[in-house]
């Protein structure tokens, strides 16, 4: 099991190690739902549940496909999410 650490002073407990999402949208080739689907899913099975995604990462496909992964069990997962990056929105023109 994935090490848990405790972040600032509200007592947010997450992973110790996260898994960042932005190759299972861009970056790394083509984007892939169930091989994303499949790897996500992974990880919350070892007990990484500290997800990364952003707006800009696929255009907005790597927030689609993170939420179709922890749907109904949003409050196992802690999710960081960058938005209104200069790269989302230089696409967005």
């Amino acid at each position: 099991m994935i090490t848990r650490t405790t972040r600032g002073s509200s007592g947010l407990t997450v992973s110790a190690m996260g898994l960042g999402c932005m190759g299972m949208s861009e970056s790394y080739g083509a984007a892939d739902w169930d091989g994303g689907v499949a790897t996500i899913d992974r990880a919350l099975e070892l007990g990484i549940t500290f997800l990364d995604t952003a707006d800009a990462y696929g255009t907005g496909h790597n927030e689609v496909l993170l939420g179709r992964v922890v749907h109904g069990r949003r409050d196992e997962v802690q999710v960081a999410a960058k938005f209104a990056s200069t790269a989302a929105r230089a696409q967005a023109l």
